[in-house]
């Protein structure tokens, strides 16, 4: 019978745990975000329309609102989970000579050039550095670019913020309820 010493039952056994441990995936790293850091998304338009040609008369404007899987998978009544992002065109309507704004045929404003760009994320303890802290919308972050999705825009996220922030009820989400009728299963 073969004698084996202490050692190499040890050797043994911590070369199994390291193998072992070498087999297990990394968990992702989840980055944390504050306002004016959350990137647009490259793959955005690949996404569920949240809702589309949303018109917006007292600014002028047409949205597209893009929402990513993570968000599509939220079932009414209930508050997005972490991870959500959604992705806001915002186009300028085409005007007149006079300003007058340009309705087609459906009655709705005609679009013209896309003028900025807005995402809005949720992330566990991404609203945390928000100042003021009356204007947090819970988890939420946002940030504004301007048409070619890298540049900046000179927006103040706090508007935002403070237009969100009466809908606690709907997870500081506008159209939530419209969105969840519209939406196709």
């Amino acid at each position: 019978m073969k004698h084996v010493t202490w050692g190499a039952v040890t050797a043994m056994a911590l070369a199994t745990v390291f193998v072992g441990c070498a087999q297990v995936p990394p968990s992702p790293q989840v980055q944390k975000y504050s306002d004016s850091e959350l990137p647009v998304p490259a793959d955005y338009k690949s996404w569920p329309k949240f809702l589309s040609d949303v018109q917006r008369a007292d600014v002028k404007q047409v949205r597209e609102i893009y929402i990513n899987p993570t968000g599509h998978s939220t079932k009414m009544g209930d508050e997005f989970p972490n991870g959500t992002i959604s992705v806001m065109e915002i186009y300028k309507v085409r005007e007149a000579s006079d300003g007058t704004p340009l309705k087609g045929a459906d009655g709705k404003f005609v679009k013209g050039e896309l003028s900025k760009i807005g995402v809005m994320g949720k992330g566990a303890g991404w609203g945390e550095s928000v100042t003021p802290p009356e204007l947090r919308n819970g988890d939420w972050v946002y940030s504004m670019y301007m048409a070619d999705a890298t540049t900046k825009a000179p927006d103040n996220t706090a508007t935002c913020r403070a237009c969100h922030l009466p809908l606690t009820d709907k997870d500081y989400i506008f159209r939530y309820d419209e969105y969840f009728q519209k939406r196709v299963k």
